[in-house]
This record gives C-alpha cells, sequence and structure tokens, in this order.
C-alpha cells in the first residue's frame, strides 16, 4: 500500500447560484443569511485526491480549511467526499474577510510541513476573488514544484505527471514530490456524497487550531477602501439598415 499523504484546501464561498449584493457601506459583500458552499475548485480537488486514494496510490487525505466556525461544514463535506480527517484553522469572522492568498498559502506552508505530506491539492482559484494565487504562493513558500491548471495528474512513483491547459493546447509536466497541484475545471466531475458517507462524516475527526499555533501572523498588508456594484446595462436599440448602425454609433459617440 502507498505511504504517500495528501492535504487538500477547500474554500467555504457563497454559493455559485446566489445572487451577490454589496453591503450599504459599500465595505465588502453581504455574508449574513446568504448560502455558503465549498468553491467548485476545490470539490475538484477533494475529488482527485480521494480517486488517488481509492487506487490506493494515496494513503490519507486531510481537508483543511481557514475560517469561521462554519467552515467545520466545508470540512464535513470533503469528509463526506472521502477525505480521512479534518483541520480547521479558527479564524474569526471579521478577521477572515481580510484573509489573502498570501495569508492562506502561509497557514497552508506550515501545515504541509507539519503534516509530512507528499500532495498538496488546492482548486485553481476561489469564485469568490478569484485570484487565483493562493497555490502558487504555497509553492514558493515550500520551495515545491508546482502544476497549475491541472486537467490530468498521473502518479509514477516518486514523481506525479501534470497535464494542464495553456493559451497554445496542453503542456505535460512531471514534478518530483512533494509538490504542489492546483486543480482545473476538466480535471473531473466530483461526485455527490450518499447519505451514508455523510452520516459516516459526522464521526470523523477535524482538528481545530489556531494561526498562533503554527506560528503564523494573519495580518494583512492590503485595505479594501470601497466595492461597488457594476453598473447596470442598458437597454439595446434594435436597427434596420448598416447606415442605421453607424449613424447610431455616431450619435453615441463611439466612432
Amino acid at each position: 500500500m502507498a505511504e504517500l499523504r495528501a492535504l487538500v484546501a477547500v474554500k467555504r464561498v457563497i454559493d455559485f447560484a446566489v445572487k451577490i449584493r454589496v453591503k450599504p457601506d459599500k465595505s465588502g459583500v453581504a455574508t449574513d443569511g446568504v448560502k455558503h458552499s465549498m468553491n467548485p475548485f476545490c470539490e475538484i480537488a477533494v475529488e482527485e485526491a480521494v480517486r488517488l486514494k481509492e487506487k490506493k496510490l494515496v494513503k490519507e487525505v486531510i481537508a483543511v480549511s481557514c475560517g469561521p466556525a462554519q467552515c467545520q461544514e466545508t470540512i464535513r463535506t470533503a469528509l463526506a467526499m472521502g477525505a480521512d480527517r479534518g483541520i480547521h484553522v479558527e479564524v474569526p469572522a471579521a478577521q477572515a474577510e481580510s484573509l489573502g492568498p498570501l495569508q492562506v498559502a502561509r497557514v497552508l506552508a506550515k501545515l504541509a510541513e507539519k503534516e509530512k505530506v507528499d500532495l498538496l491539492f488546492l482548486g485553481k482559484q476561489a469564485i469568490d476573488d478569484d485570484c487565483n494565487q493562493t497555490g502558487q504562493m504555497t509553492a514558493g513558500l515550500l520551495d515545491w514544484p508546482q502544476g497549475t491548471f491541472a486537467s490530468q495528474v498521473t502518479l509514477e512513483g516518486d514523481k506525479i505527471k501534470v497535464e494542464r491547459e495553456i493559451d497554445g493546447g496542453l503542456e505535460t509536466l512531471r514534478l518530483k514530490l512533494p509538490s504542489v497541484v492546483t486543480a482545473d475545471l476538466r480535471l473531473n466531475e466530483p461526485r455527490y456524497a450518499t447519505l451514508p458517507n455523510i452520516m459516516k462524516a459526522k464521526k470523523k475527526k477535524i482538528e481545530v487550531i489556531k494561526p498562533g499555533d503554527l506560528g503564523v501572523d494573519l495580518t494583512s498588508k492590503v485595505s479594501v477602501i470601497s466595492v461597488e456594484e457594476p453598473p447596470q446595462r442598458l437597454a439595446g436599440v434594435k436597427v434596420e439598415t448598416t447606415e442605421d448602425l453607424v449613424a447610431k454609433l455616431k450619435e453615441v459617440g463611439r466612432i
């Protein structure tokens, strides 16, 4: 049986089907009473780690999330999908709103070293901030090789082959373990957690720790000045001929 261990980062985000609303004071996005779920790209990362475990290529899958107490629901989802145990890095809700990729990367790097994992899986980005930076920063802090935007992952002994999508097509990387892999949309289709597995997940262990336990300072050097909703699109106008189109564009100052 393989002795490799995988750490998977999972983020709690506002559900993709929810209409985002800005707070009246424009300090951020309204989250109270809003449905949250696991970031879709993180679900893909969890699924890939669990599949490697099912193939007997990975011994243990650990799910980790950083944020308020509600993040344990997200970890439980990962456990129901097949992760073995969870780690919740507890951060108060007010402070969690200011967490950026660098702060989370510091936490993940320390956890990867503490847990002595061979693989660190993340989603390529989160759908709330779309930063696409945490995986790369974590790899930099650890000085581990990285395979981002992975559309196919294959373990080959002490290496991992990552096929990734780039502008020109596909690129294949072979990385020495330990390494960081971020999951793209086409890597797999995550499973739905079955009721028996959801019940089993309630009995699985979630360790709760503080950032200070890892020696990590989460102070951010970035401050949000204002959050604005995008301007509403104006209704379009139909024209009958090309001449009418040109005239209309001249009228609005587009040409």
